[in-house]
């Protein structure tokens, strides 16, 4: 079987990386640390832009440059009030490439890969991957409703949204939501996926910039620890805490889209992962955190998925085990 460090596939083409293990670009956790570290351990590294101020992005990128020098990129919320600003800063600062999600993959695209970017954007659905190709996009990640943070609408599942999105568009398609092993990996790549994108193992890193309450409470999570709510103002997919559970009572109760915002106010998000508010923060995290048990370097976690891959590929049946006597 030929070793994983070999493994060849066009997102690690495109992305000039030993592994196809994208990490994703988390509000509140993913800074320029966590983004490095992955890079060095031969993952792509990326910062999260949504949660940073432009002059702060800079700093995150220079910064990330001075560790290493392998390659990195930078996740932009479209819906974030900073964009703009944020996609005009990775222009300047040269990032080669540049991850969009939550908002038309028209709005960017052509101006980043005229500037030199490789561009990725997120889809929910197939529907927005096609728009996606259609845009010029380099690399589609489709994403499940199991993961943390912002979802789509539709509620599809990593396993059935990936093989879909994979069928329809000749970009090749990373896979997103419930990745947190190398089993996830293997079974994502045998969906057609060329990379993964990791979100909720890489929360509970050393690196991460998460505050230590809240990587320990995605530590003590269960299977069914995670809700999706606030479906009326943007979904998303929380711990289960004394906001979340306010937010699913108002709902029930029919609480239309300017309360529900109302309830959500302005920075809960940090108020939860960067300040450990664990009843009233926000905490965004995906269903995958019952599978998580300890934090861990980043290099480490990438180190096992790596083996974890390895093994569940030996565990398949070989061919002919049917035609035994």
């Amino acid at each position: 079987m030929e070793p994983l460090e070999l493994m060849d596939t066009r997102i690690t083409q495109l992305f000039g990386i030993r592994h196809p293990i994208i990490q994703g670009g988390m509000v509140w956790c993913a800074g320029w640390q966590l983004a490095a570290a992955v890079s060095e351990a031969g993952g792509l590294g990326v910062i999260g832009s949504g949660s940073l101020r432009p002059d702060l992005l800079r700093e995150h990128i220079r910064s990330a440059r001075r560790v290493t020098a392998r390659p990195f990129g930078v996740n932009i919320p479209l819906i974030y009030k900073y964009a703009s600003e944020s996609v005009a800063i990775c222009l300047e600062e040269r990032v080669g490439i540049v991850i969009t999600s939550a908002g038309s993959p028209k709005k960017f695209t052509a101006d980043l890969k005229e500037g030199g970017a490789v561009v990725v954007h997120v889809a929910p659905n197939v529907a927005l991957a096609c728009k996606c190709e259609a845009a010029g996009v380099d690399a589609v990640v489709a994403e499940g409703f199991e993961a943390g943070g912002h979802n789509g609408v539709d509620e599809l599942t990593t396993l059935v949204l990936v093989p879909q999105v994979a069928d329809a568009v000749r970009v090749p398609v990373i896979a997103a939501g419930g990745i947190g092993d190398g089993r996830a990996m293997a079974a994502a790549l045998a969906l057609g996926a060329e990379g993964v994108q990791v979100g909720t193992r890489f929360v509970a890193s050393l690196e991460s910039s998460a505050h230590p309450a809240f990587k320990a409470a995605v530590v003590g999570a269960a299977d069914t620890d995670t809700v999706l709510t606030l479906k009326r103002v943007t979904p998303v997919r929380l711990l289960k805490n004394a906001f979340a559970r306010t937010a699913l009572e108002r709902e029930a109760a029919g609480a239309g889209r300017d309360e529900l915002a109302a309830l959500l106010g302005t920075g809960r998000a940090r108020r939860g992962m960067a300040e450990g508010d664990l009843e009233e923060g926000e905490l965004e995290i995906g269903q995958v955190a019952g599978l998580v048990r300890e934090i861990l370097p980043a290099g480490e976690i990438v180190r096992r998925f790596l083996a974890e891959y390895e093994a569940a590929r030996s565990r398949l049946p070989s061919a002919g085990v049917g035609d035994r006597a």
